[in-house]
């Protein structure tokens, strides 16, 4: 009798089992499906960034027929045919997705309306195309751009800036170039947006920004965020990176290739794998001692202190104190439209150059 009643006991637990695992199957596959369809219905909503009716319509229905493929996975005898039936409705919808291009040819911002390129001969890089927009306000400006030739030979070092506008995890990173004489150029990777058009973190996701490179003196892209943004205001901090002077060649001419490259061919921005951060950690790439991949580079505000961490900073100082030393808002205001703007924001902070003999990296 105890032998029954134990075989039925087990024979119970395994038919719980399968149960359990029949229902944790089921589960995941539904937020399979559910996740297919918010993504599918994002994507048909932001579509060409037209956003008509007709787009407004087929995403409401694309995301119905998901939740109806989930609810058909409860009835057997419809399951396969409305699951196989969204299944396909996905396909099309993501190949609809990926013919979408970017192009050059959009009615652009005034901000983002010319790119920049570059010709090289040797080791002199002639840059086109300088960005040095006159600002009075954040959206009243003059528009104004310079060629300038770099020697490769003269570089000096190279600046990371972050900028801060919504707390400590979320920072705009960008890079500059400085050469002897007092030279800088700075490039900001960003989005390149049309005439009316916001940038939104979401819409990033969905094909709706090409991606731009601001190659820009840094009396505009730094001052632009110091003096000029109020709502909400930023804090802009630089730091010198602190690695052989080798790399700093090698990246720089990585930045002056992708540049060229999007002047012919344009690129999606992506949110997530094209955004200022992990399109900088990319280029690093070139050198083989570039950083290691770590969530700090997603969360772009970390940046600067995942750098110190790794030695790339090159200070004895505390982080605390070297980021106090690094931000330049105070010096920015006051040197503001200077020749020298780039040396006076630079007053008091800690150096960290590039030598060539130095083990470390500028990326």
């Amino acid at each position: 009798m105890d032998d029954k009643r134990l075989t039925a006991a087990r024979a119970v637990h395994r038919g719980m089992g399968r149960m359990v695992a029949r229902a944790a199957m089921a589960l995941v596959a539904a937020l399979v499906l559910a996740a297919l369809a918010g993504w599918g219905a994002l994507a048909i909503y932001f579509g060409d960034s037209h956003r008509s009716p007709v787009q407004t319509v087929l995403a409401g229905a694309f995301g119905l027929a998901g939740f109806a493929a989930i609810v058909g996975m409860a009835i057997p005898r419809w399951r396969t045919r409305l699951v196989s039936a969204f299944l396909a409705l996905f396909v099309v919808v993501l190949a609809w997705w990926f013919s979408l291009a970017p192009s050059n040819d959009r009615v652009w911002q005034t901000d983002v309306a010319r790119l920049a390129y570059a010709t090289i001969d040797g080791d002199r890089v002639t840059v086109h195309n300088i960005r040095n927009f006159d600002y009075r306000t954040e959206t009243d400006f003059t528009p104004g751009y310079y060629d300038k030739t770099f020697d490769l030979r003269k570089l000096d070092g190279v600046d990371l800036i972050a900028t801060y506008w919504m707390g400590p995890a979320v920072a705009h990173i960008f890079l500059s170039f400085d050469f002897e004489g007092g030279d800088h150029l700075a490039i900001s990777i960003e989005t390149r947006k049309e005439r009316g058009e916001a940038y939104s973190t979401i819409e990033g996701f969905f094909r709706q920004y090409e991606l731009y490179y601001v190659v820009a003196d840094e009396r505009d892209v730094i001052r632009l965020r110091t003096n000029y943004r109020k709502d909400p205001p930023e804090d802009v901090y630089v730091y010198r990176l602190h690695g052989p002077i080798e790399n700093g060649r090698h990246l720089f001419l990585q930045y002056i290739r992708e540049i060229n490259s999007l002047k012919d061919r344009p690129e999606w921005y992506n949110t997530l794998t094209t955004n200022c951060t992990t399109a900088i950690w990319m280029h690093t790439r070139i050198n083989p001692d570039h950083p290691p991949l770590s969530w700090k580079v997603l969360a772009s505000g970390y940046v600067p202190e995942y750098m110190y961490e790794i030695g790339k900073l090159g200070s004895d100082l505390p982080f605390a104190e070297l980021q106090r030393c690094a931000h330049v808002n105070a010096r920015a205001h006051a040197a503001d439209k200077a020749a020298d703007f780039s040396r006076q924001i630079r007053a008091g902070l800690p150096e960290a150059k590039l030598p060539a003999s130095h083990s470390g990296s500028s990326g």
